[in-house]
């Protein structure tokens, strides 16, 4: 038997990775494969779970923008409006001003702001309602919510001190008891001590020009 035709086998050698081999050579498998390092391998996990954060954030995006079912966030529908603002007496979180009663949101529209230092929505907001309260259209009253007063305290320091007054709800009682689904959340109480308004989640330049402004400039004309 005759040894086989080497001459119609072509050559296998390792072409430098990046390098053009040269005609009629053929490159071996290992030298062809991409240099999977660890850091490659480590990249190549990662995607799916990238993947799946960016499907998350997209239909978070979208939940907060449009609401569940149809219904926006700030429209949630709640028993408290045109009704009493509840009874409460809240103690102080700074000793410069008085806490904060429901005395106190009788006699001028007021708006009445829970808040928390852990809540990071009401860093998005704490602009646009601290340009608002500079404004002094009129009285802004904040409520922190199931907050240690210290780190409402220095939340307040590093961003600013838009209230008039704040009270400290430490348990949430008062929260629960004006409907409130998660902080931030802001309502607007009339002259009369009633709730006229919610707005549910971090206060906007929009929301404020669109939904805040004319309501407070409806009940001030009365």
């Amino acid at each position: 038997m005759s040894p086989p035709d080497s001459s119609s086998a072509p050559d296998i050698v390792e072409v430098p990775e990046g390098a053009v081999p040269p005609p009629g050579l053929a490159v071996s498998e290992t030298a062809a494969a991409p240099n999977r390092t660890p850091a490659n391998r480590f990249l190549l996990a990662l995607l799916p779970a990238l993947g799946f954060l960016v499907l998350v954030g997209f239909f978070a995006t979208t939940l907060i923008k449009e609401g569940v079912y149809g219904i926006s966030p700030t429209e949630l529908p709640s028993a408290m409006i045109d009704q009493p603002a509840p009874d409460f007496t809240l103690p102080a979180l700074v000793g410069d001003r008085p806490g904060l009663a429901r005395a106190d949101l009788v006699g001028k529209p007021t708006l009445v702001n829970f808040f928390a230092s852990w809540c990071i929505p009401c860093r998005l907001e704490h602009g646009t309602l601290s340009g608002f309260a500079a404004s002094g259209r009129v009285a802004v009253v904040g409520v922190a919510y199931k907050d240690k007063p210290d780190d409402s305290k220095r939340f307040l320091a590093e961003l600013g001190d838009p209230y008039q007054r704040i009270g400290v709800d430490a348990d949430g009682r008062t929260a629960i008891d004006f409907g409130v689904y998660g902080v931030p959340e802001t309502y607007i109480v009339d002259a009369s001590g009633a709730i006229r308004y919610r707005w549910v989640g971090p206060l906007t330049p929009e929301g404020l020009q669109d939904e805040i402004l004319p309501r407070l400039a409806a009940l001030q004309a009365k």
